[in-house]
């Protein structure tokens, strides 16, 4: 796995190009020790998550390992190992896939975890686990969260892979870009929204994540995630906006 922080964007880059980026034990390991530091790093506001290559995001579990990995070890929440989609899904800062190839299996469980997901041109997606007699845990909950129950179900029922297209007219992706431009627009968009007051992106990312599923009277009334009325850069960006400046966000 690959990191890198540049004015407070993180780019978290999966590097088994050999492997099409496929999970191993170390891998997601690495993944989740990764976004749960990035969760309490004050100087990142935003996340990128690709994989190295043009190939593939991520081909999902490596089935090299896969098939010689005990029961118990894979069994979703289950033994001491982080859940590696929980830790993406979890993380307090917007997480940005770029998904520069092939999302399958757990890469595309990978994918659904981030808040905003970019496709290059060639990329696909898809939940193969019926044809590998595995079960998408992670993907049976937020796939129909963001495309549908009906759509969702035909995906998970056949295995079948969709390309970009169909992935951004069913409402998985955002965005679709030429392979070449992949990068720089997941970047741009990044730094777009780094830019923005952080403890208010944060509380976006708290409110939408515990109150989707809520009734919505129940759900106004959350008080989660960083609290922005009461914060200094409120005074800030009111500040600015008068006198027709940048903000300077504090994060406080």
């Amino acid at each position: 796995l690959l990191l890198e922080v540049h004015d407070r964007v993180a780019t978290v880059t999966l590097n088994r190009p050999d492997r099409l980026n496929a999970f191993n034990r170390e891998l997601r390991s690495r993944i989740a020790e990764v976004f749960d530091a990035l969760h309490l790093d004050d100087d990142v506001w935003a996340v990128v998550l690709t994989g190295s290559g043009d190939k593939a995001f991520c081909a999902g579990v490596d089935l090299k390992e896969a098939k010689d990995t005990p029961n118990s070890e894979i069994m979703p929440h289950r033994g001491e190992g982080r859940n590696v989609f929980e830790a993406v899904l979890e993380c307090g800062k917007p997480v940005i896939a770029a998904v520069n190839g092939w999302a399958m299996g757990g890469g595309c469980e990978l994918a659904l975890a981030s808040d905003i997901r970019l496709a290059a041109a060639h990329a696909r997606f898809g939940l193969p686990e019926a044809k590998r007699g595995m079960g998408a845990n992670f993907g049976t909950q937020l796939l129909p969260r963001l495309v549908g129950t009906g759509v969702a179900y035909e995906l998970l029922y056949t295995g079948d892979d969709i390309d970009a297209d169909r992935a951004l007219q069913i409402g998985l992706v955002n965005h679709v870009y030429p392979a070449d431009e992949l990068a720089d627009e997941a970047h741009a968009l990044a730094s777009r929204i780094a830019g923005n007051a952080p403890l208010t992106v944060r509380r976006f990312k708290a409110a939408i994540g515990k109150g989707l599923t809520m009734p919505v009277a129940a759900a106004l009334r959350l008080d989660v995630g960083p609290n922005p009325y009461l914060s200094e850069d409120r005074v800030e960006g009111a500040t600015a906006f008068v006198e027709k400046r940048a903000p300077n966000w504090k994060a406080r």
